[in-house]
């Protein structure tokens, strides 16, 4: 990483500078993990407070960023009125240092695996640093500018937001060259009060674009005008699964068994040339997975990637935690973990997946969260879809679950124990009749999920 030096920081930003200003080339701000020669940034959280930690710093950091003076702390220190401002001041900093491109992506649902994707498709001809994980938010941002190594040609940031302005505040930190918006859904609802406010929240990736960015554009979304006016005279590539005017299409999308996709990529350039054409085989599950393609494909295709290496890193990506994840528990019975996090859109997405299987479907579903004065309808339309969309079997858990439940004719249970005990019952029931069975297991972060899924899974699980 680039060695920085809290003298030339505190000049450019502000704040006061007590003691000597030494250089540093990483950054942390978990006491726990920091190594000797970094800078810590005692970040003042709801819940916590860095400064609590400063005195056992001395003997390791080379410095600290602090909002208040540490007189036992024999250090370098930056005292500034915000820590959290101040990280993300050095991380614009380490921005502008960077020579390479930046691809910036927020969306509702399908974020990580976009930016997974990109990050496949560029490091076969590029060195690529991408956002870990997905650590989003206006500490992971920075911190991710922050571990851009020097020898990165490109780099992949994930955003993420619950508020309006968090997006406008992220990028005026990463500076994006190439900017996506992957869809606008009732993630967060609750934070934004609306879908048309998730979508404006969303397009401030857009806003903040230079007038050399690039914009890649979902068409498929029903804000796509307010987006393109937001865009304006920029220049953007569009993507779509439903409209062969995009500059990025899916051509003949089918089923290649048991929810995995193929798909003809076609790509027409800006300049409207000749457009090209190349099968693509998705080891990935999901019609909406055909969708996330076509958005990493455009961002690589917006940095002067070619079609024959979009589609080799598009090919090579496998399942990720949680997300769709498929398990071959015995010869008669699959589980799909999608307990990584939900909303309506993700969960409809998660029951196509479902609806696919050739055997008996069951679906358990925990809460989905942070749906507000929504969550009732949100939760009655989940269980209408999966009624609709062939499910067998509903099994529900939570408050809010009760009234999918409700609307399917399903079970609810009072507890996961509880659930669990009787999903195993049914799955040595079909075990015993050598019938086929496949289980989803979906539900927001709050809902806990996993439990369920750990509950299934013994030592011989295999992943399909």
């Amino acid at each position: 990483m680039l060695s920085m030096n809290l003298t030339e920081l505190a000049a450019l930003y502000g704040g006061t500078l007590v003691n000597p200003g030494m250089g540093f080339s990483a950054v942390s701000i978990d006491s726990r993990s920091i190594k000797p020669g970094d800078l810590f940034v005692a970040i003042e959280g709801d819940n916590f407070d860095g400064h609590t930690f400063l005195n056992n710093l001395s003997d390791v950091a080379s410095g600290a960023v602090v909002s208040k003076y540490a007189d036992t702390l024999n250090i370098p220190q930056w005292v500034v009125q915000d820590t959290t401002k101040a990280l993300g001041d050095i991380a614009r900093y380490r921005r502008d240092q960077f020579l390479g491109s930046l691809i910036a992506l927020t969306g509702s649902s399908g974020k990580t695996s976009v930016k997974d994707a990109i990050a496949m498709i560029l490091s076969q001809t590029h060195r690529v640093h991408a956002t870990s994980g997905n650590l989003n938010n206006h500490y992971g941002v920075p911190l991710t500018l922050l571990e851009i190594d020097q020898r990165a040609d490109i780099a992949v940031i994930e955003m993420g937001a619950s508020a309006v302005g968090e997006i406008d505040y992220l990028c005026s930190v990463a500076k994006p060259d190439v900017a996506l918006v992957n869809n606008a859904q009732s993630a967060h609802i609750e934070g934004f009060g609306s879908l048309e406010a998730i979508a404006d929240a969303k397009a401030e990736i857009y806003a903040c674009l230079g007038p050399a960015g690039i914009a890649v554009v979902n068409i498929d979304q029903p804000w796509v005008d307010k987006w393109l006016s937001i865009i304006g005279d920029r220049s953007y590539l569009s993507f779509s699964v439903s409209d062969a005017a995009a500059n990025i299409f899916a051509e003949d999308i089918y089923d290649n068994g048991d929810g995995y996709f193929c798909f003809k990529l076609v790509i027409t350039p800006l300049d409207k040339s000749a457009c090209e054409k190349s099968p693509v085989t998705l080891k990935i599950p999901g019609r909406h997975s055909v969708s996330n393609s076509l958005a990493a494909a455009a961002c690589a295709y917006a940095v002067g990637i070619n079609i024959a290496q979009i589609v080799n890193g598009l090919e090579q990506l496998r399942d990720i935690n949680g997300r769709l994840q498929q398990y071959k528990i015995s010869e008669n019975f699959k589980l799909i973990d999608d307990t990584y996090n939900a909303n309506l859109d993700s969960f409809k997405a998660a029951i196509d997946v479902l609806a696919c299987a050739k055997s008996h479907r069951i679906l358990v579903m925990g809460d989905m969260g942070e749906l507000g004065e929504q969550s009732v309808a949100m939760h009655q339309q989940v269980g209408q879809y999966a009624k609709k969309s062939g499910v067998n079997t509903l099994y529900t858990v939570g408050s809010a679950s009760q009234h999918a439940c409700a609307e399917f004719g399903g079970s609810h249970f009072s507890d996961k124990n509880t659930l669990l005990m009787s999903l195993v019952q049914q799955v040595e029931k079909f075990a015993s009749n050598g019938d086929s069975l496949t289980v989803l297991i979906k539900g927001s972060r709050s809902a806990n999920m996993e439990f369920v899924v750990n509950g299934l899974i013994n030592g011989d699980k295999a992943l399909c």
